[in-house]
């Protein structure tokens, strides 16, 4: 046990001494209600150190979060709507796209189109796509900067969707730029 520990045993032993004091003076005619009350305290701190103990682990399954590798690899669980979700800055902003393989092209929602410095009133929405919902309309536009960890990408084509969409959506124009694509265990593996 380091000295740390140490310390920290110390100081949680007094504060347990110091609040047991308090319990046995405040209640010393009536000992059943000072068990009662002993024992909801005691469930309350026991279930705050597991909850404390267990945090990385329930954060992980509630928001699972992407890993940028040193190798040029980038794990992403999936989530808990059953999708892969990578964030992305393009120029400079933090994006959160859906992993779609199939989807032929990187789409934006106009949200992210704007919040990322493309003024939606001067594209033309030339193009079209066939979506689970129908047809929809698309403007090209191009990306300055895509970066995620040490990958860094510049001047890729985009589409901005001129239909409604939640998210924007990671298509195989991005996707074909990695030499493998892999799920294997929830894990979704993308190799440079």
């Amino acid at each position: 046990m380091s000295s740390d520990q140490f310390a920290s045993l110390a100081y949680f032993a007094l504060l347990a001494i110091a609040v047991g004091g308090w319990f046995v003076v405040q209640n010393r005619g009536n000992w059943g209600r000072m068990a009662q009350q002993a024992s909801v305290w005691l469930f309350i701190f026991l279930g705050a150190i597991a909850a404390f103990g267990l945090w990385n682990d329930i954060q992980r399954e509630v928001a699972p979060r992407q890993s940028v590798l040193a190798d040029n690899r980038i794990e992403l669980p999936r989530r808990p709507d059953g999708h892969y979700h990578l964030t992305l800055l393009v120029n400079g902003v933090a994006v959160e796209f859906v992993v779609d393989t199939g989807a032929s092209q990187i789409v934006l929602t106009r949200q992210d189109a704007e919040r990322i410095g493309i003024d939606i009133s001067t594209l033309r929405f030339v193009g079209s796509a066939n979506t689970a919902n129908g047809s929809v309309l698309t403007a090209p536009v191009r990306l300055d900067r895509v970066e995620v960890g040490q990958i860094r990408d510049q001047n890729l084509r985009a589409v901005v969707n001129g239909g409604e969409m939640d998210r924007s959506l990671l298509g195989m124009t991005y996707l074909g730029l990695f030499s493998s694509i892999e799920i294997s265990g929830g894990t979704l593996v993308l190799t440079r």
